[in-house]
């Protein structure tokens, strides 16, 4: 009987930003998906002092993958170490650590370990991974330095903010709303085009064409991650306008007295090197916020209305 071998990866990066920085960004499990470009969405399971289990979806050589996993952080020695408990296809083991250095006043040497092993030690399986493994790594690790890099402003730079509609209509049919994108360019007026591909259930890969109130259009491509049992759409866009590094949200479906209240939450991380040359000289990162509120609320808005309008439609529901 043959034994998987354990394949290893090592990837770092120096950090001009203090190392208690740098822990505090990986430790946010939360922000994941907003701070990290692989990573599409993070549900967290169970959470105790020593450990957490997360669900979490990411994108690997330009597929979605799904696993579960195992957390165990240390802030004293600000290190991370994390085991995949139910790992996705090809993997049969996959783990690592998060390893946070200072090196001085204020630098950083972050660290990030793999260990793997694929079904039947497989060569073109192991070449995936090791290209999927490196691919995020550097990724993970660049983006993180740049955000990291900004630490002082980075409240700043970071935008969430929801909209809410009340109605009085079936949870099913809001729901099937949202969830049926692949009509909006027939029912949402500033959707122009939208290719959907749905290979696996409740996970939706997507393109889609919006136009603004000034006419421009606006390309993104999106992954979003469907929860049917609680009325739930998350979603990360993987191409975003130049204004935002990073766009993720979700709409939802909850209960509200006689009623229902459906949600449409975005966070945004701004470009602020985009600033000046999209909205104009001068303009600067209150600008940006305005801006970015006002054009995603708008659009988000706009939909709400169109789900409440569809969901209370009654003779449409008959």
């Amino acid at each position: 009987m043959s034994v998987e071998q354990v394949h290893r990866t090592s990837h770092e990066v120096e950090i001009a930003a203090p190392a208690g920085v740098v822990y505090g960004i990986i430790a946010d499990t939360g922000k994941w998906p907003l701070y990290f470009p692989p990573n599409i969405h993070v549900e967290r399971l169970e959470s105790d002092e020593g450990t957490e289990r997360l669900r979490m979806w990411a994108t690997a050589n330009d597929t979605v993958k799904t696993w579960s996993s195992r957390r165990r952080p240390d802030p004293g020695r600000r290190r991370i170490e994390f085991r995949q408990e139910i790992p996705a296809a090809p993997l049969t083991g996959m783990g690592g650590t998060w390893i946070v250095e200072e090196l001085g006043a204020p630098a950083t040497r972050l660290t990030l370990l793999h260990d793997f092993t694929v079904a039947g030690d497989r060569a073109e399986d192991v070449e995936w991974v090791l290209r999927a493994t490196d691919t995020n790594s550097t990724s993970e690790l660049g983006r993180l330095k740049a955000l990291a890099e900004r630490w002082r402003e980075l409240d700043d730079l970071v935008l969430s903010f929801e909209d809410s509609v009340h109605v009085e209509g079936p949870a099913e049919r809001v729901y099937d709303f949202l969830y049926r994108v692949g009509d909006w360019p027939e029912r949402v007026p500033h959707v122009d085009r939208l290719d959907l591909v749905e290979e696996t259930p409740g996970v939706q890969v997507m393109s889609m064409d919006t136009r603004t109130a000034d006419g421009s259009v606006h390309t993104t491509e999106s992954v979003r991650v469907c929860f049917p049992e609680t009325r739930r759409i998350v979603y990360k866009q993987t191409v975003t306008p130049a204004l935002m590094a990073a766009h993720t949200g979700e709409w939802s479906v909850r209960p509200e007295g006689t009623g229902l209240k459906v949600t449409s939450r975005h966070s945004v991380v701004l470009r602020p090197e985009n600033i000046e040359p999209i909205l104009g000289p001068g303009a600067d990162l209150a600008a940006a916020r305005r801006y970015v509120r006002r054009a995603l609320g708008r659009n988000s808005g706009a939909t709400l209305a169109l789900a409440k309008e569809f969901a209370q439609d009654v003779t449409a529901a008959r």
